[in-house]
């Protein structure tokens, strides 16, 4: 058995539906968690901080994400963090998938 994940298989396991954000729980640990969205086109979340640490993967698609004023275009591949405590929002430009991790 592999217990080898794609990126391509992780995305597979959240989906789109039409206006709206959709989240899965994969990973719930003491030390931090790791959850995965679909967010519709023009969906988003809105300004918010977390006492934790983020690290955002987007696996398809393409968010603004804004990071205490400073908006970030991030597309399929990349990685942004969102530091602990620093207000930050995501709205979808395209529909789009991603992972968060958040590190307690």
């Amino acid at each position: 058995m592999n217990d080898l994940i794609t990126p391509s298989l992780i995305s597979d396991l959240v989906k789109y539906q039409e206006g709206s954000v959709v989240s899965r729980e994969v990973i719930k640990k003491p030390g931090g968690t790791f959850t995965l969205f679909a967010f519709d086109q023009g969906q988003g979340l809105s300004e918010h901080r977390t006492p934790y640490d983020a690290l955002v993967i987007l696996l398809a698609g393409e968010a603004e994400i804004t990071v205490s004023g400073k908006a970030n275009l991030v597309k399929e591949g990349q990685i942004l963090m969102m530091p602990a405590n620093h207000p930050h929002s995501l709205k979808a430009v395209k529909k789009f998938k991603m992972g968060l991790m958040m590190i307690k």
